[in-house]
């Protein structure tokens, strides 16, 4: 049987951590319009900290006219595949923007970012969608971040660095700037280890850490 609401709903993919912590946030902002709820693939617990936790399955049948999603899993492709799944579930993505934010009118945000308390988007900036920025970070001028992005707490991101899709970057990480004309460089699905200090270009699929940033030895 459909699950009935006068109320369009939100759905907050992942009861876990940041799932929690994206989740009182969301009910300040919109719990008098919405109907909000913790979404799991197989729920463990039918509610979290005063929230419905449904499934998938419910949240697909539910027979709300508008349904809207944030996936808050960090890891990014677990974020991409269940992005898709809700979309086939009849949602639509919806970012998450925390009070205590500045974000330039001069940069793009993508659908379904995830923007936590006292960071900072600068100018000329263009970010993908279902972008996480944890609490605390700085995306500089010029920076180009692509889809799936994660960034944990205290990221420091500084001018014309270009950033490829599924890249992780780790808490207190900074990333050194580049230029214009020589942009820093993150590859595609690239670890940055928490506290490293990024002053070359990242291959894809490669893992750095330490001051300067290294390559991890196997």
């Amino acid at each position: 049987m459909a699950m009935e609401s006068e109320k369009p709903l939100i759905g907050i993919f992942g009861a876990g951590g940041f799932g929690r912590e994206v989740m009182p946030f969301a009910y300040r902002q919109w719990h008098c319009r919405f109907e909000l709820v913790f979404v799991e693939t197989v729920p463990s617990r039918s509610e979290v900290n005063g929230c419905a936790v449904i499934s998938l399955e419910e949240y697909a049948a539910h027979a709300a006219a508008e349904k809207y999603f944030s996936v808050a899993v960090a890891d990014s492709p677990s974020r991409e595949r269940l992005v898709q799944d809700l979309v086939l579930a009849g949602g639509r993505p919806l970012s998450v923007i925390f009070p205590n934010t500045t974000l330039y009118e001069t940069s793009d945000i993508g659908e379904g970012a995830i923007i936590c308390s006292n960071s900072i988007v600068s100018t000329n900036a263009a970010i993908g969608s279902h972008f996480h920025c944890n609490f605390g970070c700085y995306v500089a001028h010029d920076c180009r971040i692509a889809d799936f992005v994660t960034f944990a707490p205290a990221v420091q991101c500084l001018g014309n660095v270009h950033i490829d899709r599924h890249a992780y970057i780790g808490a207190g990480a900074i990333i050194k700037q580049g230029t214009r004309d020589e942009p820093r460089r993150i590859g595609e699905g690239a670890v940055i280890g928490m506290g490293a200090v990024v002053t070359r270009d990242v291959p894809s699929y490669a893992t750095v850490v330490g001051n300067p940033a290294k390559p991890l030895s196997k």
